[in-house]
């Protein structure tokens, strides 16, 4: 995705197949006339990884998946970044959209910060919900993927740590947006240039589904009436408009735009 002088590309770390009805609290009725958003078996595909945002001189991460965790369905961030042209070196920016293990995976191994010039980037709300003593506590999750706590992952990268309070600019073109709910400083990024815009949403929005029907939720909701009020005023803000907008967590991470309708919206693909 071009957005004027702005090149995003998505780098995959792994995809999870979700049951939907369970992930949604819906039935397989409900889910019909969204069809377009799951695999040929019925699963739901949640991709996992970030996007390379580019403009100018830097080079921003958004979000670092899972990491390399027990599941061989991950894990696979560092490569994909290789396979298009760079190295963990090369990254000038760590911008975290919020801080669950899925989003954190690669910050660091444990020890080390994986991108070791780069300057580290969060919204000052998550960082204080979910590192340190009382922290919020993902063990459960954890304990099936073999993946570290985020407190773990994020302390050694304290030392090049950057926190907004507000919404900021951070680079030319790139914009932080509070979109708080899903975690209490769950960010979108809006990329501009020119006339141009796009959006990354984070986990503002899981799958485009949510955009579509304004009573769905995901279960992983910190806030989920505040998330859902989050997400139905991004839906009116920007239905109808052409912008482009992707999430982490989007089939193959792709781009689309939603699009209005005679009471129901809908979602088409780039």
């Amino acid at each position: 995705m071009r957005v004027g002088d702005i090149e995003v590309t998505p780098v995959h770390d792994g995809c999870w197949r979700l049951p939907p009805g369970p992930m949604y609290e819906r039935t397989e009725e409900e889910w019909l006339p969204h069809r377009q958003f799951l695999s040929e078996d019925g699963t739901l595909p949640c991709q996992l990884g970030g996007f390379l945002v580019e403009t100018g001189s830097r080079r921003i991460l958004v979000d670092t998946g899972a990491g390399p965790v027990s599941d061989p369905t991950c894990g696979q961030l560092l490569a994909s970044l290789a396979a298009i042209g760079y190295q963990p070196a090369d990254i000038t920016d760590v911008l975290l959209t919020h801080l669950h293990f899925d989003h954190v995976g690669w910050t660091s191994d444990g020890s080390t910060p994986v991108f070791p010039n780069a300057t580290y980037r969060c919204d000052e709300r998550d960082w204080g919900f979910f590192v340190g003593p009382d922290g919020l506590d993902e063990s459960m999750a954890l304990s099936m993927l073999g993946g570290l706590p985020a407190t773990e992952r994020l302390e050694p990268v304290t030392g090049r740590l950057e926190t907004w309070t507000t919404d900021v600019a951070i680079a030319p073109g790139v914009d932080l947006r509070a979109a708080p709910g899903h975690t209490p400083g769950s960010t979108v990024v809006v990329l501009s240039s020119g006339d141009e815009r796009a959006l990354l949403l984070g986990d503002v929005v899981h799958c485009p589904v949510e955009l579509l029907e304004s009573e769905w939720e995901f279960l992983h909701d910190v806030d989920r009436e505040l998330a859902r009020r989050t997400r139905e005023a991004l839906a009116r803000e920007f239905e109808g408009t052409g912008v482009p907008m992707a999430a982490a967590h989007f089939p193959e991470m792709r781009f689309g735009r939603l699009l209005p309708g005679q009471g129901q919206r809908s979602w088409v693909f780039d």
